[in-house]
């Protein structure tokens, strides 16, 4: 029997959401991040419901995957390191939606055709909260048969992310990813530096 966790029960609520949301164009619409909605309407509300409905089902699969994948793991760590451990998770992961997207916001603020979905933002601060508690785990890439280090593979996503936000026009919000994974590692930190040492020490460093 699986247990029951808070990684578990936001991956059920955003599928859900996610499903009904492609069926109802309206919810899509006035769920997603849209700066200039935002400013002109004063709908902030969408900095959070921006990262609970997805652009299709692959999009939604992936993002829950990787979240399933990592977020279990990265709770379980909250509640070895902080009181109350599992609620401070839970909180972790919608403050990573909603500063993920700030970046973009200030970016898009004065444009009205730019307007982004889907929890990756927050998937991204998961991700790297898992490599800051385990930076030599093996982590898989697409059309890569083998896993490399966790800490090789958040270099390289930080690179292209950074790349991508400046250079790509795929429509994908790669200032949210950056910004996640950069939150996602630094804000464990902020509650408990000597985590850094932790980490360089199993990079042997």
């Amino acid at each position: 029997m699986h247990e029951l966790t808070f990684t578990n029960l936001i991956i059920a609520f955003t599928c859900f959401i996610s499903i009904w949301a492609f069926q109802n164009t309206e919810v899509r619409i006035k769920c997603k991040h849209w700066p200039f909605v935002e400013i002109r309407d004063g709908e902030y509300y969408r900095w959070l419901t921006n990262g609970l409905i997805h652009a299709d089902y692959m999009h939604l699969a992936f993002n829950m995957i990787t979240l399933y994948y990592f977020g279990n793991f990265v709770e379980r760590m909250f509640a070895v390191l902080f009181p109350a451990g599992k609620l401070i998770y839970l909180l972790f992961y919608f403050a990573a939606i909603i500063c993920s997207g700030l970046p973009t916001f200030f970016k898009h603020k004065n444009n009205p055709s730019f307007a982004s979905l889907g929890a990756s933002g927050a998937v991204s601060a998961v991700l790297f909260a898992a490599i800051l508690f385990n930076p030599t785990m093996e982590i898989g890439m697409m059309f890569i048969p083998m896993g490399i280090p966790g800490w090789i593979f958040g270099v390289l996503y930080l690179i292209f992310s950074h790349w991508a936000s400046r250079n790509s026009m795929d429509n994908i919000d790669h200032e949210a990813h950056f910004f996640g994974a950069v939150f996602g590692f630094l804000l464990p930190l902020v509650w408990k530096p000597d985590l850094i040492s932790t980490f360089l020490e199993q990079l042997n460093l």
